[in-house]
């Protein structure tokens, strides 16, 4: 059978939840990829310089990590989590809704650092309660979760880009003698800009204007993409009073207490756990005092592979345009500027694929060919570097294998330690700040260096990847021969599958 009847009798017991958490991911992919493409219009509205807009993205990615870390503070109740990811949503609509009212480059910091805040506790909250639903079967609905955030990647930069403008958004005394020399450095700038995160190192000699009269209609796409985005909270609340969560409308007890969410069955010290009165009974001193060194590793060690990986994902969108129209590619601006748009798509397609190879293979498996392949890539776009058709070809195959390794990482990870919720908050935190802190490092690297370090990069941290990853095979059998002998301590890893492998 194409689908198991064991996965599809979860999600039709879990579908609310299951759609619930997908389409607020979709709320987080459209955050993700709209700042890039309409920056330079903001920089319009806002009458700033590049220099001071490019500040924004630092506030919507500290806050993001700010948030991912705040969303493993919470309890992991079911009410609260729904709770927390109704008002992130709503506040995204809001927020989508004043970015045209901020014509001060800090009121726009502060507007984007609310929805960087919004989609950590997205990202965080609705990853540990997928897990937490369906346990060791969560890798295939963890590769539709991250789905959405692709689509929602690719939404908003098609919302935008009928509104953004062609030439200069703002016009002052001398724009005719000026106009006819802006529109290519803007193109170029703008694919420059359009990496997620990416601020450009030299961007001072180009001659924007600040001070005139704003003619961009970017506006209409952040409202568009508001009203895109506010059937998600409303979801989410719908969902709430269905299960009778928000006891103000309902006496009626909540559905929950009848109808257990787990797909397994959750033991007496585990329920002992989850009604500790601690926030986050995991990392409480006492638990922590009897874990042996390989419950520390493992954390540690899959948290480091999801820096280095979601690292190479920000990256390589952030400078492949960078690299392609810079000798010896020299690729025109607008071939070069495609680069970026087909490793996302790529990136969606791929996850998309791994949902349903993620029900016939083991995660060991994956990640083992997802890591292997993104070397391969890497090496052969290194080797191949003069060749303008294959940096298309390795763009989307370093997409395809690439975008499996956080929802497999995430679910083997909880499936060796027996889903504790703490491995989510940690990885999804280091994925986050490995993609933010290896932006900059290249970055600094292809300033100073050349173009051609930029892959050398990803060639050297691919390796550190996989190596790290062997590593983590290694210590999760040290680990499992730590554990005390009971069923609930049966390497759950390799998951019965239906179909060969």
């Amino acid at each position: 059978m194409l689908v198991d009847e064991r996965l599809w009798a979860l999600f039709k017991r879990h579908w609310r939840y299951t759609l619930t958490y997908w389409s607020v991911f979709f709320s987080f992919g459209l955050c993700i990829a709209f700042l890039g493409p309409t920056i330079l219009d903001l920089r319009c509205q806002t009458q700033s310089t590049l220099q001071q807009i490019t500040w924004v993205f630092f506030s919507q990615q500290f806050f993001l990590l700010l948030g991912s870390t705040l969303g493993g503070l919470f309890k992991r109740t079911l009410s609260s989590s729904l709770s927390v990811l109704c008002c992130c949503t709503l506040i995204i609509s809001l927020v989508f809704a004043i970015i045209p009212l901020c014509h001060h480059v800090v009121l726009l910091s502060v507007a984007l650092a609310l929805t960087g805040t919004a989609m950590g506790l997205i990202d965080t909250i609705a990853n540990q309660q997928l897990v937490k639903l369906y346990q060791k079967d969560s890798a295939v609905f963890l590769q539709a979760l991250h789905f959405f955030i692709g689509l929602g990647a690719l939404v908003s930069p098609l919302v935008a880009d009928p509104f953004l403008a062609e030439d200069s958004c703002v016009l002052n005394g001398n724009w005719t003698t000026n106009s006819s020399s802006s529109s290519p450095d803007l193109q170029h700038l703008r694919n420059t800009m359009a990496g997620k995160g990416t601020v450009p190192h030299n961007i001072s000699h180009y001659p924007l204007h600040t001070e005139g009269i704003i003619t961009t209609k970017v506006s209409f796409a952040f409202w568009i993409m508001a009203l895109i985005n506010l059937p998600i909270p409303l979801a989410v609340f719908i969902l709430m009073y269905h299960e009778r969560l928000l006891p103000c409308f309902s006496p009626s007890p909540p559905l929950l207490s009848r109808d257990s969410l787990s797909s397994t069955t959750t033991t007496a010290s585990e329920k002992s756990e989850q009604g500790h009165g601690v926030t986050f009974a995991c990392f409480n001193p006492e638990k922590l005092r009897g874990r042996p060194p390989s419950f520390f590793l493992l954390h540690f060690l899959g948290g480091a592979i999801l820096f280095i990986t979601d690292g190479i994902i920000g990256s390589y969108a952030g400078f492949v345009y960078t690299y392609a129209v810079s000798p010896p590619l020299s690729m025109g601006y607008k071939t070069a500027g495609c680069l970026d748009s087909v490793f996302w798509a790529s990136i969606t397609a791929g996850r998309l694929a791994f949902i349903y190879l993620s029900y016939r293979y083991t995660a060991t498996r994956l990640l083992v060919f997802s890591l292997v392949g993104v070397i391969l890539v890497q090496c052969m776009i290194l080797l191949l570097y003069y060749s303008q058709v294959f940096i298309f070809i390795g763009t989307c195959l370093l997409g395809l294998c690439i975008s499996s390794v956080f929802p497999c990482l995430l679910a083997y990870t909880e499936d060796i330690l027996n889903y504790k919720g703490c491995a989510t908050t940690v990885l999804v935190t280091s994925a986050g700040t490995g993609e933010m802190v290896m932006q900059v490092a290249v970055g600094s690297v292809i300033h100073s260096q050349g173009s051609y370090t930029f892959l050398l990069s990803g060639v050297i941290a691919s390796f550190i990847g996989f190596s790290l990853f062997l590593f983590l095979l290694y210590v999760q059998r040290i680990h499992r021969n730590c554990q005390p002998e009971s069923p609930k301590d049966i390497d759950m890893t390799e998951k019965p599958m239906s179909g060969d492998q």
